[in-house]
């Protein structure tokens, strides 16, 4: 089977990130899925932004639960895009999501998403923290769930495991035989972030995955071509 290809924060490569501009780039490419990240806004929306504050990826300053949704969004998140809402994304676009949240409350707010528009066949919600999937699976007992590591990548089998979730998404330069072998075992998926190089796809075709997550569209390509 060919690797899947996960465009991250859309394809933020070549566009900025977490934006409707670079979901649709990543649409357009062909990316199997894409990847976003959500933080609820002041008044408990889920916007779409990475950082739990607004100065990196926009003209503005703060932290984005102190912000209503009208304020987040009168920012310019680059190249005059908006920062968008997590349904704004899913109607932008065709593809597979995987939506990452920091929190149990992020996780209820999307629960009630997924449930209204009936997303359930598009999304998985990833996160790097076990509560938010633990509340995730509770509120949604089918939608598919993966743990995201970096440093903790050693234990992610067996966490992935206990939350009953199906993927792993771990760091790349973390991930070796033995968690890729003993995720395996445990009959979960494993994917790598972030693949950019042909060295790093190199590494995660040795490494047997079933995924990489890049900010690249050639990538992309070289997954095609090889394929």
């Amino acid at each position: 089977m060919p690797l899947l290809t996960v465009g991250h924060r859309g394809l933020m490569g070549v566009e900025p990130e977490n934006t409707l501009r670079s979901f649709r780039r990543a649409d357009r490419a062909g990316l199997d899925v894409i990847e976003l990240d959500l933080h609820l806004s002041k008044d408990g929306d889920l916007v779409v932004i990475h950082d739990a504050e607004v100065d990196r990826t926009t003209d503005g300053s703060g932290a984005v639960g102190d912000l209503t949704t009208a304020e987040l969004r009168a920012l310019d998140a680059g190249l005059g895009e908006r920062i968008p809402l997590f349904a704004e994304v899913a109607d932008a676009v065709g593809a597979p999501l995987q939506a990452e949240i920091k929190d149990p409350a992020a996780a209820r707010v999307l629960a009630g998403v997924v449930e209204e528009r009936r997303l359930h066949g598009r999304v998985t919600v990833i996160s790097f923290h076990d509560d938010a999937l633990r509340e995730t699976r509770r509120l949604l007992p089918g939608i598919p769930l993966a743990l995201v590591t970096g440093e903790t990548t050693a234990t992610a089998p067996e966490r992935a495991a206990a939350l009953d979730a199906g993927m792993i998404s771990c760091e790349l330069p973390a991930l070796d035989a033995d968690v890729v072998g003993r995720a395996r075992a445990a009959g979960l998926h494993v994917i790598s972030w972030t693949v950019n190089t042909a060295a790093e796809l190199a590494r995660a075709r040795e490494l047997g995955l079933d995924g990489v997550v890049t900010d690249e569209p050639g990538i992309v390509r070289a997954v095609r071509a090889a394929a």
